[in-house]
């Protein structure tokens, strides 16, 4: 993986264990650097514990992301807790990379599932998910939903996604990714501007057979019906005035 570079969110939520975060990250950054990639990452300095879980934090995630676009070939998202989902979603739609996303997530371990050490990156990782389909950005999955970044299976996860953020041809199958979904976006919009139409002029039709069967119905109604209803008050009244 020599030559690489990949952009690294943690992310964070206050009310799970903050050193879970902190003791993820700097193990994420040590399996990455191990495997030979170079790492764009927010600092202790920059965040906390170089997380990224408010507003301010996925603004300045996003902006670092924007001064290194050119050596940035794919984001890793890790949860070491639950972390944020809007936050983390802020950072790439912001930074707007175009790049291979792989989103990870930490194990819980069975008997450290109290307060004090309970990740549930399980459940942030959907929810994290969710945000990023809802804004139409594309990321990978690790083979298993949770996985620990020094296993195996991680190693091989890597592998994978490194291969599809490396060298000119993937840039080049993003640029022609962004194409492809510009057109189809303008096809789109055409499309729905003849549906709009259609749908205009067929509700012009009904409302004009409508209009015909009432006037029809107006024209067979009889002289005498009409001069009956209009003299139907006067029998009413003449027959109350009788009765008195």
């Amino acid at each position: 993986m020599g030559n690489l570079t990949l952009g690294l969110i943690v992310g964070n939520r206050g009310f799970f264990p903050d050193h879970l975060c902190d003791a993820g990250r700097w193990t994420m950054i040590d399996v990455l650097q191990g495997a030979g990639v170079d790492v764009v990452a927010l600092g202790p300095a920059d965040t906390k514990f170089g997380s990224v879980e408010s507003l301010d934090d996925a603004t300045k995630c996003a902006t670092l992301f924007k001064e290194k676009r050119d050596s940035i070939a794919g984001v890793v998202v890790a949860l070491p807790n639950f972390g944020d989902e809007r936050a983390i979603a802020n950072v790439l739609r912001w930074a707007d990379l175009n790049v291979p996303v792989l989103v990870q997530a930490f194990p819980d371990a069975a008997g450290k599932m109290t307060i004090a050490d309970r990740r549930d990156a399980f459940c942030g990782k959907m929810s994290a998910c969710n945000n990023l389909t809802q804004y139409g950005i594309p990321f990978s999955l690790t083979r298993s939903h949770t996985s620990d970044p020094t296993g195996a299976e991680f190693t091989d996860d890597l592998s994978d996604f490194a291969a599809q953020g490396s060298g000119p041809s993937a840039r080049a199958r993003r640029r022609s990714t962004l194409s492809a979904t510009a057109k189809s976006s303008s096809s789109a919009a055409g499309s729905a501007s003849k549906h709009s139409i259609s749908r205009s002029s067929s509700a012009a039709r009904r409302s004009s057979r409508r209009t015909t069967r009432r006037s029809k119905r107006r024209s067979r109604r009889s002289p005498a019906t009409s001069r009956q209803r209009a003299f139907l008050p006067n029998r009413w009244s003449r027959w109350r005035a009788s009765a008195s």
